[in-house]
């Protein structure tokens, strides 16, 4: 019996040594820890289904991850004879379709007959999947058909040819560990229950996780757009097209046509292999690493719903890093909503094959379009499918998260009210860059200069860009929305309900608006700091943008303990090492100059890059809003009480929280600001005195500088409060409409940030007075009048006058200078 082990141990060796001189794979999950596996229990691997080839590669990751051995007997006493089995057992012959069934194997049944004879021992039972090519598509071709790994199971034949032709791109995803001890402790006085319950939850997983890196079947791309056309609505938009226009109505199918085939994806996985071949080459060539964390939620999502990745838009970098991340980490890649200007020549056509589809800027004037449109979605929502798409629109130029739109979330929603059968969960994603790729062009945009039109051209310019280093790059998951949880919050009876493609609730808009800001919200909880951000953070709260290197190094390592004491959330994420390591990473990508002085090295913020590093600045900002915001008002006074501050802070707070989109609600602001309140006290930036009233340090030393520089994280935000609080004040209630408070807003925040030389390019930003004039009007504290004029109560007064404690002097001056002229 040795000698027969010896001799098949020895010819599988040889098999697997042939077979690795082809095949070629990529690994996920191959790290015990990563996995949670306990060192003290046993490992049992197990397969989907009964092939030489998958069993060989798996002996090889195993040996490469230095996991127990997949050929050794499993090491437990009076234990099974083996650490692997597959799942399903072959029925069929070299030449038939290779059919499988769910037939327990004799060393599953060993397997289960262990652990009910011995009740106190346990074995990690460890899915492995496989996936030879990972097409997700199902072509007409002969040979795409007969070589794709898809949801059909491949015959001895097949599965030869596909490892030809697809050994070299092998995907392996080694999964989260079962216990076969909990699996079949309540079938100990039934083997055959006990057998069926384990086969059942492998069978669940591996359908689960097939379904995630797969992705459904895809119907030919020609049929899916015939199909839109064929739908109910687009018929009924058809006809009262051709009424209203007075068009035959073939004319208009014709049209509806062009426009379904205008916005259908067209996903190749040629063209997705392709990509990451390119891609993987041009983050090794312009970054220093892309750091994925939290990708597990999106694992976990992926397996039984339609998912819809909700990323923040800074760079158009953004749709390929996301698809990448994901098919790198075995998730199938999403059909992404793309701008029609990136539908040009050359360009166009990959990014389709790639999986974009394309939307018009604007379709409120043209129903028919709309329709397809809203069908196309439909079909990817009803479908599983999973998409993606940016909440804000465009890219943010400030480094700000952007209001939302609704548009998007809004057809969502509706197509989920129509089925639901196939739940949708979004999966907020932040990507964070040290050096964003458009980042002089932002500057450019910012001072007024004209957004360029994207071409053939342009994209020709970046390509000089290539020999840059943009630093390293976050890819964070934050948690994942399920709409159904956000519709039951919104109107509890919804399922009841019937919908069609026409129809809007009335508490859609309800609903869309807190869809909306939970996904900013989660987006903005999980954003990678990083040390061009904390410098930059720390740079731009002092007068001059320059400090001492030694101060410098010291206040970072200070702030940045100040998010380790109370972390925002569970998925943000801090940058290794210190100040000191920090602000020599910023010196090396060129982003801080260094002034030579023998009492120290000054480390400043010169030119340009004083502008840019608002944009990084900005990134971070909301994770300091709180701290910094009670901090502020110690601006101007010495001390005050404890319920003075929190009251001070909690009436700022809703216009913050809608700004930066903060996590807090209203209910829990109150504690928050205290515990930081506490925090803060801990850190020496503020003391406990008598008659519950809580101090600042004294002028002069190191600790009221961090105290000081920690207001300005924030206070440029208040000043903007405070702007448009005396321009209403000086024309008084029921004298100035909402529009014209907001332009003379915007007015008077550009000559303060001439006189006061702040580069922060958002400080006069219409749309935030915008915002805060609107946040006034939502939270009661303003009216509008029938003539569309602003009036306000003495709440008001009392405010702006609390407000003041904030501002400097001058600022207070300049202000009052300006809104007193002409009152």
């Amino acid at each position: 019996m040795r000698l027969y082990q010896g001799i098949r141990s020895l010819i599988l060796t040889i098999l697997r040594k042939i077979l690795f001189l082809w095949v070629r794979t990529d690994v996920s999950g191959n790290n015990a820890e990563s996995l949670g596996l306990d060192p003290d229990k046993p490992v049992c691997y197990v397969l989907q289904y009964s092939s030489l080839s998958s069993r060989l590669v798996l002996e090889q990751e195993v040996i490469r991850a230095g996991f127990p051995g997949a050929t050794e007997a499993l090491p437990v006493k009076n234990g099974p004879s083996h650490s692997f089995f597959f799942l399903y057992r072959r029925i069929g012959g070299l030449f038939s379709g290779g059919r499988q069934t769910p037939v327990p194997t004799n060393e599953f049944k060993s397997l289960v007959r262990y652990g009910l004879e011995h009740p106190d021992r346990d074995v990690q039972i460890v899915p492995v999947s496989m996936f030879w090519g990972r097409s997700p598509d199902k072509e007409k071709s002969l040979v795409k058909l007969l070589l794709s790994d898809t949801w059909s199971v491949a015959g001895r034949l097949q599965k030869f040819l596909i490892i030809l032709v697809h050994g070299r791109n092998t995907y392996v995803q080694f999964n989260q560990p079962l216990s076969l001890k909990q699996v079949i402790d309540e079938y100990r006085h039934s083997e055959e229950r006990a057998n069926r319950k384990l086969a059942r939850l492998l069978r669940t997983h591996f359908r689960r996780v097939r379904q995630a890196v797969l992705g459904p079947d895809l119907s030919h791309r020609r049929t899916l757009v015939e199909g839109l056309v064929r739908t109910q609505a687009v018929k009924e938009a058809i006809r009262e097209t051709a009424a209203r226009d007075d068009i035959p109505p073939e004319k208009v199918r014709a049209k509806a046509y062009k426009y379904a085939d205008e916005i259908a994806a067209s996903m190749s996985i040629v063209t997705i292999r392709f990509l990451e071949v390119v891609l993987s080459w041009l983050w090794n060539r312009i970054y220093n690493g892309i750091a994925v964390n939290n990708i597990k939620v999106a694992k976990e999502v992926a397996q039984d719903n339609a998912v819809v990745y909700v990323p923040c838009h800074r760079s158009h970098i953004d749709y390929l890093l996301l698809s990448y991340v994901l098919y790198k980490n075995g998730l199938m890649p999403p059909h992404i909503a793309a701008g029609i200007n990136l539908n040009m020549p050359i360009v166009g056509p990959i990014l389709r094959r790639g999986g974009a589809f394309f939307m018009r800027r604007s379709f409120r004037d043209n129903p028919l379009y709309a329709t397809v449109f809203n069908e196309y979605m439909h079909v990817m929502f009803s479908r599983g499918y999973s998409v993606e798409y940016f909440v804000e629109g465009g890219r943010s130029r400030t480094g700000r998260m952007l209001q939302p739109r609704p548009g998007m979330l809004s057809m969502t929603v509706r197509s989920f009210l129509r089925d639901h059968r196939k739940p949708i969960v979004f999966v907020p994603v932040y990507i964070g860059y040290e050096k964003v790729m458009e980042g002089r062009s932002y500057l450019g945009e910012l001072r007024g200069k004209k957004k360029q039109k994207e071409s053939v051209f342009g994209l020709a310019k970046t390509v000089r860009k290539l020999t840059n280093s943009f630093g390293r790059v976050a890819v964070n998951f934050g948690d994942a929305i399920p709409l159904a949880d956000v519709l039951d919050d919104t109107h509890e009876s919804w399922r009841e309900e019937a919908y069609d493609a026409e129809y809007r609730p009335a508490w859609l808009t309800r609903a869309v608006d807190q869809l909306s800001l939970r996904v900013a919200s989660n987006i903005n909880a999980s954003v990678a700091v990083n040390p061009i951000g904390m410098t930059a953070t720390v740079l731009l709260g002092t007068d001059r943008l320059a400090m001492d290197e030694g101060q410098l190094i010291r206040l970072m390592d200070q702030y940045a303990g100040l998010l380790k004491a109370y972390p925002y959330a569970e998925t943000v994420t801090l940058p290794d090492g210190s100040g000191k390591d920090w602000v020599a990473y910023c010196e090396d990508m060129g982003l801080v100059t260094r002034q030579p002085q023998k009492l120290g090295d000054i480390i400043a913020l010169e030119g340009s890059n004083a502008i840019l590093m608002t944009y990084y600045r900005n990134n971070i900002q909301h994770l300091f809003a709180l701290p910094s915001l009670v901090a502020s008002l110690f601006e101007n006074r010495d001390s005050l009480r404890r319920d003075k501050i929190v009251f001070l802070a909690t009436v700022a707070y809703p216009y913050l929280q809608s700004e930066l989109f903060l996590k807090h609600s209203a209910d829990e602001v109150k504690g928050v600001i205290n515990h930081w309140i506490d925090i803060l006290v801990e850190q020496g930036l503020l003391e406990t005195l008598e008659d519950n009233r809580i101090g600042r340090p004294e002028e002069g030393t190191e600790v009221m500088l961090r105290l000081r520089v920690l207001s300005r994280f924030i206070i440029q935000t208040l000043e903007r409060y405070h702007i448009t609080l005396g321009i209403l004040r000086k024309y008084g209630s029921g004298k100035i409409s909402a529009s014209e408070l907001e332009e003379q807003s915007t007015l008077l925040a550009e000559r303060m940030s001439i006189l006061f030389g702040l580069n922060a390019p958002e400080f006069f930003d219409k749309t935030l007075f915008r915002n805060f004039i609107a946040n006034m009007q939502e939270n009661g504290v303003i009216t509008t009048d029938d003539n569309g004029l602003i009036n306000y109560g003495e709440g008001l007064e009392e405010v702006a006058d609390d407000a003041r404690l904030v501002l400097s002097v001058e600022k207070r001056q300049a202000i009052q200078q300006v809104t007193m002229l002409g009152a």
